[in-house]
């Protein structure tokens, strides 16, 4: 199924802009693919370099774009254009069951700072203006306490654990 949503790749919060991934940007995400703690928790081959894997990562979020409409979003600094992150609304199946997740990570430097948090949460009210689904999941490693704590300031409760990608995670909801 492809969304036709408005605005979805154009979004804008008090301190970020999250905007479509282009090939253009493969060399800003090759940095988040430096030094990040968060790599592990990503489902990506450790063994690629950064090059490598930004390549891998634009890519996906282009075939996303093209084939569901939705994917990962780039996170930029509103007042200095700098590259953060990432962050989308990501649709899944788990266990044969669909689920919308709001998917999020940053470089470590935005750590700590309310930015995944506000670009979460921006999300969240896109996927419920656009109607998307009345509950969204985020599916987090059980050692990621970092992205779970964002889960929790979003009222994301864990809703069940299972092995995703061959990882231990938690399934974060929230219903509205």
């Amino acid at each position: 199924m492809k969304y036709k949503l408005t605005n979805y790749f154009n979004q804008t919060t008090a301190r970020l802009i999250l905007r479509a991934c282009h090939e253009e940007d493969i060399p800003k995400y090759e940095s988040f693919f430096v030094l990040n703690p968060s790599l592990p928790y990503l489902g990506i081959d450790l063994t690629l370099d950064k090059t490598a894997n930004a390549k891998i990562w634009i890519e996906n979020q282009l075939s996303r774009y093209e084939k569901i409409g939705l994917g990962h979003l780039a996170i930029t600094d509103k007042s200095t254009s700098e590259f953060m992150g990432t962050a989308g609304i990501i649709p899944r199946l788990i266990d044969d069951k669909p689920y919308m997740e709001i998917a999020y990570s940053l470089k470590q430097e935005f750590w700590g700072k309310g930015f995944a948090s506000e670009a979460t949460q921006q999300l969240l009210k896109f996927g419920l203006a656009q109607e998307l689904s009345k509950s969204y999941v985020s599916i987090i490693h059980v050692e990621n306490f970092a992205s779970k704590k964002v889960a929790i300031n979003n009222g994301m409760k864990v809703f069940f654990n299972i092995q995703y990608l061959g990882m231990p995670v938690e399934v974060f909801e929230i219903s509205i």
